[in-house]
């Protein structure tokens, strides 16, 4: 008679465990699930998505890392499917949609290799040789560009513009974007150093889009803080201060005993004497603006006021800091220290009403490094579309000039490394040949999207593309706008190397990863763990 073997129990109770090829399985199925989620919104037709907040805040946008950033995620797979939203946009700014896209797709195909048996670390074994070979691919086709290609570097910003809601003003947004960039760009031997902090992207409603402008220093939520204080200064010579402008309080707890009127006037007069010294100390160093990132006394203020002397009080520390890179002055922690070559200058600073707020512009800077874009927009969606194509404009232009090599856009390039890995495929003697080709069959997710967005059929369009490249018409990609195949560089679509090339590295890994998973152990939810936040509702 044979004892009855207990179960084992070695995990808490509420855990969840799904193996083999049921892990695998539900992990593509999200990640191909968050990619059809922003595939409509790929290219110049693609369409935007309205997303409401757990308080009805509402966006509208075509933006994929904001899509995926707002929608509340659950699946684990999923949230690293949008992992790679994210680097992407962190590294370039743009590219996100087609990043996610390719993802997507290349665990499509690999859920057809896992069907015919072969093994997850041979697909991934594949997908990584594809993935350098098709960045060699695009290295080798890709052209230079450089600062001095205006026109080379406007056509990138108009790419990322076109198919966001502020296409209508493209022109205008893609020459501010092009010349914010090559302003605070700086050498750095045979490349470029880059700071998106010193492009500041300022947004008010009130205007059309079209009235966007570039500012040659820095625009401040700000007022001046005293009535009499001017409200423009032209020549000016400016302050920067980390210190407040007021007389500190003990750093222990003190008490002070005053037993006579006159003890009290003392010791008021004595307050307004270290306050006058402070000012006096401005006043000296020749200054006519002072911006502190602290308080001003109002005493203070009525002193600098009757020196006609404009002062700006509480100012964000990433506006003081870019305020320093425009005007090039130093920031001062201690008013005795200053000293007149501490300041800055500028040819004017003024405090104007923008819409139904005043603003402080600071203009005129010589040279300066830090710049500012101000965004107009008829209603706060439109400014906030707006802001968000103006960012990937920037980026583009950026990591153009960093990597200073292009390709064209509109499905070229993955047309052309798609026909390639085939030919790539077939000296490789191994099972990993089916992963390259899988590779190579994901990479024209891409135009056959953009065929889709614009309403063609994508089955003629690819084949029109494929008959194209093979007459090595390496720029063949689809013109949306006239339903046909055309020669993309001629007409103006390009884009930055580095999108083609991050994507493609972003995509491979992710889906690597995600194959390479067989087993999923997710832990219970705790008794006292609070309960998810109510709103959109996640994927499954």
């Amino acid at each position: 008679m044979t004892k009855d073997i207990q179960p084992i129990f070695i995990m808490p109770e509420g855990t969840q465990r799904t193996t083999g090829k049921t892990a695998q399985r539900n992990n593509i199925m999200a990640a191909k699930l968050v990619a059809e989620t922003v595939r409509t919104t790929l290219g110049p037709m693609g369409m935007d998505k309205m997303l409401v907040d757990s308080l009805g805040d509402i966006t509208v946008t075509n933006d994929g890392v904001t899509i995926l950033e707002e929608m509340q995620v659950d699946h684990p797979a999923a949230k690293m499917i949008i992992e790679v939203a994210k680097t992407q946009e962190e590294e370039i700014g743009d590219g996100t949609t087609t990043a996610v896209v390719l993802a997507g797709e290349l665990l499509k195909n690999a859920e057809d290799l896992l069907d015919k048996d072969i093994h997850p670390t041979i697909i991934s074994k594949g997908y990584k040789l594809a993935e350098e070979k098709a960045i060699e691919i695009l290295n080798s086709i890709a052209k230079n560009v450089t600062e001095n290609d205006a026109e080379t570097l406007k056509k990138v910003a108009v790419t990322a513009l076109i198919g966001k809601g502020a296409e209508a003003a493209k022109e205008i947004l893609a020459n501010a974007a092009v010349e914010a960039v090559k302003k605070v760009i700086e050498p750095n031997g045979s490349s470029f150093d880059f700071n998106k902090d010193n492009i500041k992207i300022e947004k008010k409603v009130g205007a059309s889009v079209e009235e966007t402008k570039l500012i040659d220093g820095i625009a401040l939520e700000k007022e001046v803080v005293h009535s009499s204080m001017p409200k423009k200064i032209e020549s000016a010579k400016i302050v920067l201060l980390d210190c407040a402008i007021e007389i500190k309080s003990t750093e222990i707890d003190a008490k002070i005993e005053i037993r006579d009127p006159a003890q009290m006037q003392a010791f008021l007069q004595q307050e307004e004497n270290m306050l006058k010294d402070m000012v006096d100390k401005i006043i000296a160093s020749g200054a006519n603006i002072v911006f502190c990132q602290k308080g001003i006394d109002d005493l203070a203020q009525h002193f600098l006021a009757k020196q006609n002397i404009m002062a700006f009080r509480r100012v964000k520390k990433s506006d003081i800091e870019a305020l320093a890179r425009a005007i090039n002055a130093k920031i001062i922690t201690r008013i005795s220290d200053i000293t007149e070559k501490d300041l800055g200058e500028a040819g004017r600073v003024e405090e104007r009403k923008i819409g139904d707020e005043n603003m402080t512009f600071v203009t005129g800077c010589k040279n300066p490094k830090a710049v500012t874009i101000l965004v107009r927009g008829g209603t706060e969606h439109v400014v906030d579309e707006a802001k968000r194509a103006l960012t990937d404009a920037v980026g583009d232009v950026a990591v153009a000039l960093k990597s200073g090599k292009v390709v064209a856009g509109a499905g070229a390039p993955e047309i052309e490394v798609a026909r390639n890995l085939r030919k790539f495929a077939d000296t490789l003697s191994g099972r990993e040949q089916f992963a390259v080709i899988a590779f190579a069959n994901a990479m024209e997710i891409i135009p056959r999207t953009l065929a889709e967005n614009a309403g063609l059929d994508p089955i003629d369009m690819l084949t029109e593309l494929k008959a194209a490249h093979e007459k090595n018409q390496v720029w063949a990609g689809i013109n949306v706008f006239e339903k046909k195949v055309a020669d993309a560089w001629l007409n103006g679509v390009v884009e930055p190397l580095s999108i083609k090339t991050q994507a493609i590295s972003s995509a491979s890994e992710v889906s690597r990863m995600i194959l390479r998973i067989d087993d999923i152990i997710a832990g219970g939810k705790r008794e006292d763990s609070p309960m998810p936040p109510q709103g959109m509702p996640g994927m499954y």
